[in-house]
């Protein structure tokens, strides 16, 4: 029975080839249109996915406090207001798995006749753990480098091709400030982060190297901010309260007088970014989606003009004994045939259209299985959907009123 049917069905999409193709035409614009722009927007959720896991994970950044001056106050990092102590003593805290002081800015870097303009980064050793930071040549410093103000340095990728070319930085002495820094180690390559800066253009030194040799600070033992590592996501609401308390404790805030100091949550700000990036792709689907919609329109008006033409045929059937569920299958089977075939050419041309898209530019293309079954899917839904009122009224015709048209 069935085979019958799908032999009658095929037979009635090539009795008229040119309608039965302009009549897929929504649905392989549709499907392809959904399936392209599923991939452009799982590659963008993909892309910022990767920015943010090169950020670190559970990050918290402390920032000192502003200073006022003759009427002016400077922004966040400006005030004397955090200090190394304060670095410890979070790192005491439950739920704190890393901190890292940090006080950094913009230095020329020398070598030979090469100089470049990068950030230089002056921190201790668990910074590297904090912001997921490998060593992909030479070695990191210790403990015992901050406690001795040594002059090394690990350099990132960006800083390192500007001065040194193809050669190995490793062991190479370079001068900030016209301070000798000698190289110890190439950081591993991270990219642009969240807001666009190369995260690859920078230099990081001890703290204590940077405090007395580059930066200089008035007052001793102070730092721009601090870096904060929770051990896990759930830890983090309770580490930022304790941080908090712990701080307005240790400078002396009484209740009511506000914080000298600033907690930003970076997981908070890679969530934001990266709920944009699902709506964007969410929104992508929906656009094309539409096409699909008139895709499944088209079915129902060239059934509806099938069955007009068939309706004497319509009426033989019945009258040898087809009851009204066999007609309404034929239909039905009629418009899933087509949405399905329109449904697979607009795959193959969604795919190829997301490859080519990847080749040509820079953008990162996600081609999803789950994004695929999703099209297919859909469009069979729609077939199915948009085929059944032409296929009931087929079902529904009198017979032999169908007999008599001509």
């Amino acid at each position: 029975m069935l085979k019958a049917m799908l032999e009658e069905a095929w037979h009635a999409m090539g009795a008229n080839r040119m309608r039965t193709v302009l009549t897929m035409l929504g649905m392989v614009i549709g499907v392809g249109s959904v399936v392209l722009m599923m991939a452009i927007g799982q590659g963008a959720q993909y892309a910022v996915a990767q920015t943010i896991s090169t950020m670190g994970s559970n990050l918290y950044i402390v920032i000192s406090g502003s200073t006022s001056a003759g009427g002016l106050r400077s922004g966040g990092g400006g005030g004397p207001t955090l200090t190394v102590a304060d670095g410890e003593a979070i790192a005491e805290l439950d739920g704190v798995s890393n901190v890292a002081p940090v006080q950094q800015g913009t230095q020329q870097l020398v070598y030979g006749p090469n100089n470049w303009s990068s950030t230089v980064v002056g921190t201790t050793p668990p910074y590297l753990d904090a912001r997921a930071w490998t060593i992909v040549n030479g070695y990191p410093f210790g403990d015992s480098d901050v406690r001795a103000a040594t002059r090394v340095a690990l350099i990132g990728q960006t800083a390192a091709d500007n001065l040194f070319g193809a050669d190995d930085p490793v062991g190479k002495t370079i001068r900030v400030r016209q301070s000798p820094f000698v190289i110890i180690g190439v950081l591993g390559k991270k990219g642009q982060n969240l807001d666009g800066r190369d995260q690859d253009d920078t230099l990081i030194i001890p703290l204590t190297t940077a405090q007395r040799k580059v930066f200089g600070n008035p007052f001793p033992g102070s730092v721009r901010l601090i870096m904060v590592q929770a051990t896990s996501a759930e830890a983090m609401p309770t580490v930022e309260k304790s941080m908090t308390a712990l701080l307005r404790q240790r400078h002396r805030l009484r209740e009511g007088q506000d914080n000298d100091f600033y907690v930003r949550n970076l997981a908070a700000a890679a969530d934001s970014a990266a709920e944009t990036t699902r709506v964007m792709s969410v929104l992508l689907g929906a656009i094309a989606s539409v096409s699909l919609l008139v895709g499944g329109i088209g079915i129902m008006n060239i059934m509806l003009v099938s069955v007009t033409e068939r309706t004497r045929e319509i009426g033989i059937r019945m009258a040898i004994g087809a009851r009204q569920r066999d007609i309404l299958a034929q239909f039905l089977l009629e418009a899933l045939m087509i949405s399905v075939a329109g449904c697979l050419i607009g795959l193959v041309l969604g795919i190829a259209g997301a490859l080519l898209t990847n080749a040509m530019t820079d953008m990162v293309i996600v081609i999803s299985g789950g994004s695929v079954l999703v099209a297919f899917a859909v469009a069979a839904g729609i077939g199915i959907f948009f085929g059944f009122y032409p296929a009931r009224r087929a079902a529904a015709l009198d017979p032999i009123e169908a007999l008599r048209h001509q």
